[in-house]
């Protein structure tokens, strides 16, 4: 298994970061249409509860919470719908884009909109890391491995996925206006 060349790490900015995969990697089909985006430090300074910050502020914007915990430690991608997850505690290297991807260091208070497709996995956390997950209202994930005989299913259905109506973050305003929504 061959990990990635370098790290990005999310709190080198204040603004939104983009990343986006030009391939498949074995079974996970990627998306090579719409970046990942990863908001650094998001969450106001003073904020008691990140958790609840963010599940406030997904479901505000269209984008329910349905979970918090860990990330998965294999390879995983959603084929059907696009993932928000807001770190709520801790820190998480996260392998994005399959074996061959990116790490992408993640700290409390940072936030990543996953694109359907994508391939994501826990690489190392903090003991007390907990992230809270969320998607597009109505929208129920489905799960599948890094499984090189589905890739082109795979690849079919996430072109089908469509972009969202709303950020996560930001509603009708944000980084999925500017970066997925073409003019």
């Amino acid at each position: 298994m061959s990990f990635a060349a370098a790290t990005f790490s999310a709190g080198a900015s204040m603004r939104p970061q983009t990343l986006l995969f030009a391939a498949p990697d074995q079974g996970v089909p990627n998306n090579t249409f719409l970046p990942l985006i990863v908001w650094p430090q998001v969450v106001p300074d003073e904020t008691q509860d990140v958790a609840a910050w963010f599940e406030a502020m997904f479901a505000q914007h269209g984008w329910p919470p349905q979970w918090r915990a860990g990330i998965y430690e294999y390879t995983h991608f959603h084929p059907n719908v696009h993932e928000v997850l807001g770190v709520a505690a801790g820190w998480a290297e996260v392998l994005f884009g399959g074996d061959n991807g990116r790490v992408v260091t993640l700290h409390a208070g940072d936030a990543v909109l996953i694109p359907a497709g994508i391939g994501h996995k826990q690489i190392h956390a903090s003991d007390d890391f907990i992230s809270v997950g969320a998607y597009p209202a109505g929208r129920v994930p489905q799960t599948w491995r890094n499984q090189p005989d589905q890739l082109a299913e795979a690849q079919q259905r996430v072109a089908r996925v469509r972009v969202p109506d709303t950020d996560p973050l930001g509603g009708t305003e944000g980084a999925v206006m500017d970066f997925w929504h073409q003019p």
